[in-house]
């Protein structure tokens, strides 16, 4: 055998048995060689490796079936620890997490709306320099730092080349970062962030193999990860569902179509659709408003909810008959009115699906990550790289 092909074989059993090790909670190195039909020799010289990389580590005794009782192996979760971003349009978010998604620590600041690149830039540091201060592990155990942000990202050069929400274009994150902190640096569209978070930590990942996330806030985007592997398109802008047309009229879309998913189903949206539909709609009214008099049982609230699910569910039918994932999450800060929003998207996927199996086979929830989504997403980039790449 080749040098190189030993090396690859090498590689992918220890990518095989970290991530066994990591699934599975605790393990005996016994059971990982049955389950991955690598040999007990090459499970425990990997093992070794793990162990010394400071990744994995001996637990307890597990029960004994004849012979003496195994010692079990599980993640070393303060091996190491990574440094996750979330750019929004309002604030930055950032927290450091450990190797399973703990948050350990969590900074926030505000920036104003017409913030320009030098400023932006200078605001992700000034986050980054905060974490850092308050970090009471020592700086070599953190591997890196991702970011997330909304818009159009080159992933190669961490490059964010525009954004709809902040007006900022060519914004050189990736290269800013790393000249600052000598850390490595991943730049990924928030929604794809979203479904990498989501993916990680708030789903069983080992049952689910076509798995994605729609995010419904100020805009609306997906984020799809197939076999492990989030999927970015030729050009990187795959997802974009909230441009997806479902109507030949209605209001103009920021991207300059007309009847695009996001314009009937974002926080905007909804407060137009109330304002058009309730003659003494307040003239501040938010979404948030609508959904607080919706809670109140106030009728006219809940009917304008319930429209907008039944376009949401209209745009998750069209992305079932394209994509066919066993698994779709919902996120963002319009589907806090979830459970005025579930009926209708499920009324109007079991009205318009293909076939039955499509409509009883698709798993669709809510996510259990919260306001964290989006950040805990941008720290699974580098959790990502490790547990797939090895950049130890």
């Amino acid at each position: 055998m080749q040098r190189g092909t030993f090396e690859f074989m090498k590689s992918v059993n220890k990518t095989t048995i970290l991530n066994k090790i990591r699934l599975s909670g605790s393990i005996s190195r016994a059971d990982i060689a049955r389950e991955t039909g690598i040999t007990p020799p090459t499970v425990s010289s990997i093992v070794k490796e793990l162990i010394r990389e400071n990744l994995v580590m001996e637990s307890h005794l597990g029960q004994s079936i004849g012979g003496r009782k195994p010692t079990l192996l599980q993640l070393k979760e303060d091996g190491y620890y990574v440094i996750g971003l979330d750019a929004g349009s309002k604030t930055i978010k950032g927290i450091i997490s450990d190797l399973v998604g703990h948050i350990h620590s969590r900074v926030e600041v505000e920036i104003h709306p017409n913030i320009t690149k030098g400023e932006f830039l200078t605001s992700l540091s000034a986050v980054v320099e905060q974490l850092l201060r308050g970090f009471n592990q020592h700086i070599d155990k953190i591997l890196g730092i991702g970011v997330a942000m909304h818009g159009v990202i080159d992933r190669e050069t961490g490059t964010s080349l525009s954004s709809v929400n902040s007006g900022l274009i060519n914004v050189p994150i990736k290269q800013t970062l790393e000249e600052k902190f000598v850390l490595p640096v991943l730049v990924e569209n928030n929604s794809r962030a979203m479904t990498l978070g989501e993916y990680w930590f708030g789903n069983d990942e080992s049952a689910v193999k076509c798995f994605a996330v729609i995010n419904i806030g100020r805009g609306v985007g997906s984020g799809l990860i197939v076999d492990n592997k989030l999927i970015h398109g030729a050009q990187g802008v795959n997802g974009e569902i909230g441009h997806v047309s479902i109507s030949l009229g209605g209001e103009r879309c920021s991207c300059g179509n007309i009847g695009c998913l996001e314009t009937f189903v974002t926080g905007d949206a909804i407060v137009l659709s109330a304002k058009r539909s309730i003659s003494n709609a307040p003239e501040n009214l938010t979404a948030e408003e609508v959904y607080r008099l919706a809670k109140q049982e106030k009728q006219e609230y809940i009917q304008v909810l319930e429209e907008t699910g039944k376009f949401i569910g209209v745009g998750i039918v069209n992305f079932i008959h394209t994509v066919n994932p066993n698994k779709i999450v919902l996120s963002g800060g319009v589907m806090k009115s979830k459970e005025f929003l579930l009926p209708s998207i499920q009324q109007a996927i079991s009205e318009r699906v293909l076939i039955d199996k499509l409509r009883e086979e698709t798993v669709i929830e809510v996510s259990k990550l919260g306001d964290d989504i989006t950040v805990l997403g941008a720290a699974a980039l580098l959790l990502n790289e490790l547990f797939y790449c090895y950049t130890v």
